[in-house]
C-alpha cells in the first residue's frame, strides 16, 4: 500500500497501535494529536506528526490535505467526569460533526469511523450489528450513542464514504497511558480488587481491532457497521485465570452482592464531585454491568472483512506479560 491517510488520536492505545499496523503495510501515515512535541508514542516510527483537535475543524482541514484514507479514532474515553455533558458528550458528539465535515471538504475517499459496542449494548444475548442502545444513563455510553448517529447523519447528509466499526474492551500493547480498561486490568495485576463486582467483559485484542480497521477500509461496505469483537465474554474468575498462566498466585476475591456495589459507587461519586478525582466505579456501571453478559455475534466481520480475532484467553494472557514488562521498564 502506499495510500495516505490520518489517524485521529494517534497517540492513544488505538491509534498508536493503529498508526503501527498502518506503516508495516506500507502506508503513508499522518498521525494526528493534540501536541505535536509530544512524540514519545511515535519514536522510532516513520509517520508524520500532524495537529488535529477534533473541535478544530480548520486544523482537521489542513491535516487532512492530500489523505485518501481517514481512521477517525480520537475520542474522549471516560466515565465520570464533574461535568459529563460538556467534558464527554459534546467533545464526542461535535468532534465527529466537525471532523466528517472537513473530511468531505478535503476529498478524503474513504473514512473507517470508531464507534464502540457501547453503541449496540448488551443484555446477555449475542448482539449483531442491527442493534441499537436505548440505555443512556452512563455518560460515556450515551455520548458513543450519540456521536456514531451524527456520523451517520453526517455521512449520508455529505454523500461522504464511511464504514463504522465497533470494538469491544480493548485491552494489549502500545498503551503509552492506561485506558479505563487497561488500568482495571493492572488492578487486576497488582492484586488491588478487594471485591469481585461481577461484571463480564467482552475483550478483545487492540492489535486485532487495528488489524480490522485496516481490513474495512478496503473490504468493507459503506453504510455498513462492523462489530470487532470476541463472542464471548469473560468473567472476573477468568481473568485471573489468565493472570495465574503468566504467574502464578493470584486468587479470586469474594463476591460483591448488587446492593453493595451501588453503595459503594455512591460514596465513590461523593467523593468524585468534592474532590475532583474521577470515580472508581458508578451507579450506572454497576446497574449497566452487574451478572450481565456482553455476547456478540460477530459473523459479519468475519465473512465480509476477514476479521480473525484472537480469544480473549490469548488476549488476556498477552496483556499480562505486557503490563509485567511495562512494570518492569518503569
Amino acid at each position: 500500500m502506499s495510500q495516505s491517510c490520518l489517524v485521529t488520536g494517534a497517540n492513544g492505545h488505538l491509534g498508536n497501535t493503529l498508526v503501527r499496523a498502518l506503516l508495516e503495510q506500507g502506508y503513508r501515515v499522518r498521525a494526528g494529536v493534540r501536541d505535536i512535541d509530544d512524540r514519545a508514542a511515535f519514536q522510532g516510527l516513520d509517520c508524520e506528526l500532524v495537529y488535529a483537535e477534533l473541535l478544530d475543524e480548520e486544523a482537521l482541514f489542513k491535516a487532512l490535505q492530500g489523505v485518501e484514507v481517514l481512521f477517525q479514532v480520537a475520542a474522549v474515553f471516560k466515565h465520570w467526569a464533574r461535568d459529563p455533558q460538556a467534558e464527554i458528550v459534546q467533545p464526542n458528539v461535535e468532534g465527529t460533526r466537525r471532523v466528517l465535515r472537513a473530511a468531505k471538504r478535503a476529498g478524503v475517499k474513504r473514512v473507517v469511523y470508531v464507534s464502540s459496542v457501547a453503541a449496540i449494548g448488551h443484555n446477555g444475548q449475542a448482539l449483531d450489528e442491527q442493534q441499537w442502545n436505548v440505555e443512556q444513563d452512563n455518560a460515556y455510553y450515551r455520548s458513543k450513542i450519540l456521536a456514531e448517529q451524527v456520523a451517520w447523519d453526517t455521512a449520508r447528509a455529505l454523500d461522504l464514504w464511511m464504514v463504522a466499526v465497533l470494538p469491544s474492551a480493548m485491552i494489549g500493547p502500545n498503551a503509552t497511558r492506561l485506558t479505563d480498561t487497561m488500568g482495571f486490568i493492572e488492578s487486576v495485576r497488582q492484586r488491588k480488587l478487594p471485591l469481585d463486582p461481577g461484571f463480564h467483559f467482552n475483550f478483545v485484542d487492540v492489535r486485532d481491532v487495528a488489524a480490522g480497521m485496516i481490513l474495512a477500509a478496503h473490504k468493507g461496505q459503506p453504510g455498513q457497521r462492523y462489530i470487532l469483537a470476541n463472542e464471548r465474554c469473560s468473567s472476573l474468575a477468568q481473568i485471573i485465570d489468565a493472570a495465574n498462566a503468566v504467574t502464578p498466585g493470584y486468587r479470586l476475591p469474594a463476591p460483591a452482592p448488587r446492593w453493595l456495589l451501588l453503595a459503594l459507587a455512591w460514596v465513590e461519586e461523593a467523593r468524585a464531585r468534592m474532590t475532583g478525582r474521577p470515580a472508581q466505579l458508578l451507579q450506572s456501571q454497576v446497574r449497566m454491568f452487574h451478572q450481565v453478559r456482553q455476547h456478540y455475534c460477530i459473523d459479519k466481520a468475519r465473512q465480509q472483512l476477514g476479521f480473525a480475532p484472537r480469544t480473549p484467553e490469548a488476549a488476556l494472557q498477552s496483556v499480562f506479560r505486557y503490563l509485567g514488562r511495562r512494570a518492569s521498564s518503569s
